[in-house]
Formats: structure tokens, C-alpha cells, sequence
């Protein structure tokens, strides 16, 4: 934004920044927010600290202060921060999406840099990685930042000695970033909000600890999945045992894939034109603790345009779920990729200098705000200039809407009973021979195998094998 811009929505960011005023004792710190929101917010080409200060006629060494070492109340602001999402932009269908990013960073001083793979510059290189958890409408049009948090590495976590001097607090260890994700998941559950889905990259998926944590907060999910990821297609348990075996190799030469005709989706638009995916599903089970769970949906995307682009996805929705709605969250992380994108180019998420970890830890959480006040503003601009919320599709004057569809499906199945039963469409969303069921509970001889609902396996699916 230009400060003719910024000056010009004075007022809304006044009443913005007054939702937080309890979040500060004093007159000093609530100005020094609003200092560090407004060069967040302007056209500096680098928003570290000191520029941010001076351009606003201020000292370096007070916003320094204002991240390090002022008495102010950044875990109230965060629950603000996600109350008010959850006050003016809930959404029944809202999707969270689950992602990293790393920040690269030279030197050994920074609280949690280490050499690690970092997504911005492609390769392992020196860098802070940061975890963190979008909320996003189902149609995408409002999308913003709701938890970021540090990950220590464990080079980090094993020398408290170093920790101490980065002032990184003794009860901030060591945790795998699918343990972060559950964390900031729990955050924003307690504090009222609501997902309809839960997506994130194969990384996630394939940690089954992750998996097993949506599975326990009821959350229902679709997770991309890497090709090599132990699956079954059929029962493991029903009759003579077989191994696991690739998702991809099962897709390829499995009866349940290799008998379908590759149905075609239109995903959505994109500056090069409409997106189209063809796809196979099938129920599939996945190995853990030494046994079998199951069954989910695992369904194969193909590009339409380019063959060998080929994605493969798990869901635990229940019978019923529309596949175009399942495709639709498949394809639904691009939010926080563009979170991601906008608080590094228009924010200066990266562009931090600090080295410590409470003036870092407070520096992402007031990129949250900044974000929000850009994302209100956006959605704002957006709908008075659009006067809807249905955007345009490939199909003419046609509007394409998959939030009726996703509407019907906004609860889970018997299985998850904190939430009320689907209201399934009546038309059949899938034919009958390939609408994934479970079998009933096993006997306790068969303890490993945990069914997450109780229909009967068609009769055709007991017959085949994998292969």
C-alpha cells in the first residue's frame, strides 16, 4: 500500500488495532503496534526493523524493544487474532491448510536457524523454518494467516546452553512439525474456530502420528500423498495376508483402478485457463502400528494437459461426500501459498534482523495482524466490487459453486458422533461398486485393525486382491 492508501483507511486500521488495545498496558507499546503495522503495510523495500523506524521518524532501538523486551501480552493477541476471524469471517465450510516455509538466514545466532532444506531457495542451506496454519473460505476469496510458530531444530534443542543465550524459553523443545500443526491446530479449536477440512503436502501425510491426530479431533481431511506410500486396496485382514505396496503401483495395475475410466473434473480457473483433472478412486487401507487402518479414499488425479502430472490423495470423508468437493480440498492448498507470498513480498515475513527468540516469536505474530488487516481489506474491495461471492467460471455466463455441494456434507459420519449426521445428496455420488465402506469391528484375535465405520465391504471388493 502507498501511505496515501494507508492514510486513507486511518480509520478502519484505528478500529483494527483498538480490538487489541487490552493486549497492552500501556499508551507506548499500543503505538509502537501500530508503528510496526504501518511499515508492514507501506511500500519499503526492506521491512526489518530499522527502516520501518526510521521512515517513521522513530528510533531503531524502540521498535527493537517493542519485539524484545516490552511488557505486553502476545498470547492474548494471538487468541485475538483468531476471534476475530471467528466473529466476522467464519465460515461453516472453511478449509485449514497446513504448511512450512523456511527463511533463509546467515550465521549460527538467530534463535532456530540451522542448515536444513529451505522451499525458498530450493536446496539445504542455512535457514529458520517457521510452521504455520491458514484459514481459508471454502471458495478461497478470504484467506489469512492464523498460527506461525518456530521450529527448533534439534541441534538446537540438545545445546540449552545456546538456547539460553537466543533467551529460547526452557519449555520450547524439540518437536516435529506435525506435532507443531496439531498444536496450532488445538489453538485454534479452543479459541472457536471451526474447520470443515483439514489439507496439507505428502510431508504431513505420510507421518501417521499426524494422520492419527486429525483422526482423534474429529477432523475430517484430504491429505496428498507421496506415489511410494505403503497402501492396500482391499481388506488386509479379510482373508490371506499380503504386503502393502506402493499407492502408485496399486493405481497402475490394481483391478479396483485398472477396471474405471478416467472421470474429468474441472478444478478451477487459472491465468492460463480452466484447470481439468482426470481421476480413479478406490477405499484403501494404511499400515500402523503393525496392523491395518481403513478404509479411506484414495483417489489418483492425472492433468488433463500433462499426463505424466500425476497426484494421489487419502481422505477419511464419509460415504456420500460429493468427489468434486473432496477435488476441491485436494487442490485447496494454494491459500497458503499465497499467504506465504503476500507476507514475504508485501510484509516482510523474511525480512527479519532479530536474532532472539521472543522478539521473533512476536515479529510472526504481528505479520498475522498486519495480514489480517490486508486480508479484511481485500475481501472488502473484492465483494463491493464483484457485489457476490460466486466467481466466474470457463463455462460462460454459467457460475460454477461447489459451496451448495459442500454445504450438504458439512458433518462427518456416525463414526465422528461430536458432530451431527451428513445430509447425503440424493442422487448416488459415486457408482455403487466403487463407494468405499469398512467392515464391521474385528473380534479382539484382530485387535490391530481399526475400522473407522462399520458398512459392509461390497461383495466385489472382498473377491479381488490388490493385484
Amino acid at each position: 500500500m502507498t501511505e496515501e492508501q494507508i492514510e486513507g483507511l486511518g480509520p478502519e486500521l484505528a478500529g483494527f488495532l483498538g480490538e487489541f488495545a487490552d493486549c497492552f498496558g500501556r499508551s507506548e507499546p499500543r503505538g509502537k503496534l501500530e508503528t510496526y503495522v504501518r511499515g508492514q503495510l507501506g511500500q519499503l523495500p526492506r521491512k526489518s526493523v530499522e527502516p520501518m523506524a526510521l521512515a517513521a521518524g522513530v528510533k531503531p532501538r524502540t521498535l527493537q524493544e517493542f519485539l524484545a523486551s516490552d511488557d505486553w501480552d502476545e498470547d492474548r493477541l494471538a487468541v485475538h487474532v483468531r476471534r476475530l476471524v471467528v466473529r466476522d469471517h467464519a465460515d461453516p465450510q472453511a478449509i485449514g491448510v497446513i504448511d512450512e516455509s523456511g527463511h533463509p538466514k546467515k550465521g549460527r545466532e538467530t534463535a532456530g536457524v540451522s542448515r536444513q532444506y529451505c522451499g525458498n531457495t530450493g536446496k539445504i542451506d542455512n535457514c529458520v523454518m517457521t510452521v504455520h496454519l491458514t484459514y481459508t473460505s471454502f471458495d478461497g476469496k478470504f484467506r489469512t494467516m492464523l498460527d506461525s510458530s518456530l521450529f527448533l531444530p534439534e541441534c538446537w534443542h540438545e545445546d540449552r546452553a545456546r538456547c539460553r543465550k537466543a533467551r529460547i524459553p526452557d519449555d520450547v523443545v524439540y518437536r516435529p512439525k506435525y506435532v507443531i500443526a496439531l498444536e496450532q491446530l488445538d489453538r485454534a479449536i479452543a479459541d472457536g474456530v471451526r474447520f470443515s477440512w483439514i489439507t496439507a503436502d505428502e510431508w504431513y501425510a505420510q507421518k501417521p502420528a499426524f494422520v492419527r491426530g486429525l483422526e482423534a479431533r474429529r477432523q475430517r481431511f484430504v491429505l496428498e500423498i507421496p506415489r511410494n506410500l505403503p497402501i492396500w486396496l482391499h481388506d488386509p485382514l479379510s482373508g490371506a495376508a499380503t504386503p502393502s505396496k506402493p499407492a502408485e503401483t496399486l493405481c497402475r495395475y490394481s483391478h479396483a483402478m485398472m477396471r474405471q475410466a478416467w472421470q474429468r473434473y474441472y478444478i478451477k480457473d487459472t491465468d492460463k485457463g480452466p484447470l481439468v483433472w482426470e481421476v480413479k478412486f478406490a477405499p484403501c487401507w494404511l499400515p500402523r502400528d503393525g496392523g491395518a487402518v481403513g478404509s479411506y479414499w484414495l483417489v489418483m488425479a492425472r492433468n488433463v494437459l500433462d499426463p505424466n502430472e500425476v497426484k494421489y490423495f487419502i481422505s477419511n470423508a464419509s460415504p456420500g461426500v460429493p468427489l468434486e468437493v473432496i477435488l476441491h480440498v485436494a487442490f485447496g492448498r494454494w491459500p497458503v501459498e499465497r499467504c506465504l507470498e503476500d507476507e514475504k513480498s508485501e510484509l516482510g515475513l523474511s525480512h527479519f534482523e532479530v536474532r532472539c527468540y521472543p522478539a521473533l516469536a512476536r515479529h510472526l505474530l504481528i505479520t498475522q495482524v498486519s495480514h489480517l488487516f490486508l486480508a479484511r481489506q481485500t475481501a472488502r474491495l473484492r465483494e463491493k466490487k464483484s457485489g457476490g461471492h460466486v466467481a466466474a467460471s470457463p463455462h460462460g455466463d454459467q457460475r460454477l459453486d461447489r459451496r451448495a455441494a459442500a454445504a450438504r456434507t458439512l458433518a462427518t459420519s456416525a463414526s465422528f458422533p461430536s458432530r451431527p449426521p451428513i445430509d447425503l445428496l440424493a442422487r448416488p455420488q459415486y457408482p455403487g461398486a466403487n463407494k468405499p465402506h469398512e467392515n464391521p469391528p474385528r473380534q479382539t484375535a484382530k485387535a490391530q485393525y481399526h475400522p473407522i465405520s462399520t458398512a459392509p465391504l461390497p461383495s466385489w471388493m472382498k473377491s479381488e486382491g490388490a493385484l
